[in-house]
């Protein structure tokens, strides 16, 4: 059996950084979680930047298939853009990793925690942009600007999910938060209404 020693230290450089965060963790570190030596590391890795990119694009992949997997092709828009969206936030907040991250870039404002955080809300808004568009070519939406009609549905949801029941105390039903989204942001751009 083969050992795959750049996916252990990948693994382990995700371990570091969710439990000591981006500016906390060192090679050395990694190393010694992956117990493997330092040099082993620079034969993947030339710093410690490229190692968490690595990591993030790691999990921008698994946030990417898990809303592909919402999609069912024989449903609406509205009803494939609930589920993704409430799938990929409830992993995002299960995550340990992205929670750090965002504690740290609030905290200290460690640049590179932000760069982790921007590339998988990018990813997220491309990917609702990308489902716009074909909801517009299917004639489900009206002609939109894609990318802003998906930063606006991302921060209604957002808003609807976390920060409304935060400062209410008081969490939506998952078919009030449907309703709501729906009565909020997708009445007014569909093109039934």
């Amino acid at each position: 059996m083969s050992i795959d020693r750049r996916a252990e230290v990948v693994h382990a450089a995700a371990k570091s950084f969710t439990m000591f965060g981006y500016k906390a963790t060192t090679m050395d570190q990694v190393a010694r979680i992956a117990r493997v030596g330092k040099g082993t590391i620079y034969t993947f890795f030339d710093n410690k930047e490229q190692l968490f990119e690595e990591i993030m694009k790691n999990f921008v992949a698994e946030i990417l298939a898990l809303a592909e997997r919402a999609i069912d092709p024989g449903k609406p828009f509205a009803e494939n853009l609930h589920r993704a969206l409430l799938d990929v936030l409830n992993y995002r907040k299960e995550h340990e990793l992205i929670s750090r991250l965002t504690m740290e870039m609030k905290e200290i404002g460690t640049a590179a925690a932000g760069f982790g955080i921007h590339m998988m809300d990018e990813a997220l808004l491309d990917f609702v942009a990308e489902a716009v568009q074909d909801a517009v070519a299917k004639g489900e939406l009206k002609p939109c600007d894609p990318k802003l009609t998906a930063y606006v549905l991302v921060k209604l949801f957002i808003t609807l999910v976390v920060d409304w029941p935060a400062v209410s105390g008081q969490p939506f039903k998952e078919k009030d938060v449907m309703r709501l989204f729906e009565l909020y942001f997708l009445d007014g751009i569909s093109e039934t209404s």
